[in-house]
């Protein structure tokens, strides 16, 4: 579905892409895995404990994390060295950022190879430490909260406050609206 959409804004057709994407079922030749489950930690912990077992020592686990510290998933790992954060904004085959945080433990080897392969995709990395929130949510979580403050306290109608950040600040959508996109369990 998403891949039609793009094909009608003069993407790629849905067969061509799938036609690039090949499965495989021997994991031994990989190198690098990147991580995109659900924004639960316990859940990114158990697919890095097994990403570690079975992909090969040299492998770098890269985790799309929005929230979650690198930190705590590198701990998992025998590979805390070849453990990063490489998170890619929704709509990912639209918008070119890539976050690229590096814990404690990532090497400097880790953080250039991923920055260069964000720039082989086509994405432009803005590197950041690993911090609660890293910089795009430490900067947006306060946004948010500040439209549900203005909502709570009677200062605007939802559909207000969301019109004049997407006009006024010339945002693709409003606070309320992207909350509800990112998913109010995973802002809070």
């Amino acid at each position: 579905k998403s891949l039609a959409r793009l094909a009608e804004k003069g993407g790629a057709e849905p067969g061509e892409v799938l036609g690039r994407v090949t499965p495989v079922e021997d994991l031994v030749a990989a190198e690098l895995m990147i991580e995109a489950v659900v924004e639960d930690a316990a859940v990114k912990e158990d697919v890095f404990r097994r990403a570690d077992e079975l992909l090969p020592a040299e492998a770098v686990l890269a985790s799309n994390t929005s929230s979650i510290p690198i930190s705590s998933l590198a701990a998992v790992t025998a590979r805390p060295d070849r453990v990063i954060g490489m998170h890619f904004f929704n709509p990912v085959p639209v918008l070119k950022l890539v976050e690229v945080i590096r814990a404690v433990q990532t090497s400097g080897e880790t953080a250039v190879a991923i920055v260069a392969l964000a720039r082989d995709l086509g994405k432009e990395p803005a590197e950041a430490r690993a911090f609660p929130g890293f910089v795009s949510n430490r900067i947006l979580m306060p946004f948010i909260n500040e439209a549900v403050y203005a909502l709570m306290e009677g200062v605007a109608e939802p559909q207000a406050i969301d019109t004049i950040a997407k006009l006024g600040f010339a945002h693709p959508m409003g606070p309320l609206a992207l909350a509800d996109l990112i998913g109010l369990d995973t802002c809070v």
